[in-house]
């Protein structure tokens, strides 16, 4: 195939890559599309697998661009967390143990940092009232550092499965 004919042939099928709807459009629909817009018959084996070439391409450059927009996003708002907790320095809450606050999910659960045994400790955790005093009860989970930071590790795969669940209601 001359090299004319394959940059039209690219051309074409990176405009209707571009202008369509990744999640529903095929190869085979693809490839009908850009036959039809420039006059080529583009079944036989050469061209077939260079519209699939071209169509991968865009594909891994889209799959890249993607992780690249959610990287920035996640250092912005880690950004924007750090801004938080250096201009709220003086503003941090403890409870009556001592234990910081880092923040409350809901009137009765939290999650604190505390020191158990000498190890630190991420607890997330119901809470209840007595005697004016709010107490931490059995229900909830307490992590070691290592733990947390696999928690956190995976936290994304926790929110593509949530999202995933989400889309199927």
């Amino acid at each position: 195939m001359d090299s004319e004919t394959s940059n039209k042939i690219e051309e074409t099928v990176l405009e209707i890559l571009k202008s369509c709807n990744l999640d529903e459009v095929t190869e085979l629909k693809i490839r009908k599309m850009a036959s039809e817009k420039i006059g080529l018959e583009l079944s036989d084996p050469t061209r077939k697998a260079f519209v699939r070439q071209v169509v991968e391409k865009f594909l891994a450059e889209e799959q890249t661009k993607a992780e690249a927009n959610e990287e920035e996003e996640e250092e912005e708002e880690e950004e924007e967390d750090n801004k938080k907790k250096s201009s709220g320095a003086g503003d941090k809450e403890y409870d009556d143990d001592g234990d910081l606050i880092v923040c409350r999910l809901s009137h009765k659960r939290r999650v604190t940092i505390t020191e158990f045994r000498g190890k630190t400790l991420v607890s997330i955790r119901e809470y209840y009232n007595k005697d004016g005093k709010e107490l931490p009860t059995a229900k909830g989970i307490s992590l070691t550092a290592e733990q947390w930071a696999t928690f956190k590790k995976n936290i994304p795969a926790v929110e593509k499965a949530i999202k995933k669940m989400e889309s199927r209601a």
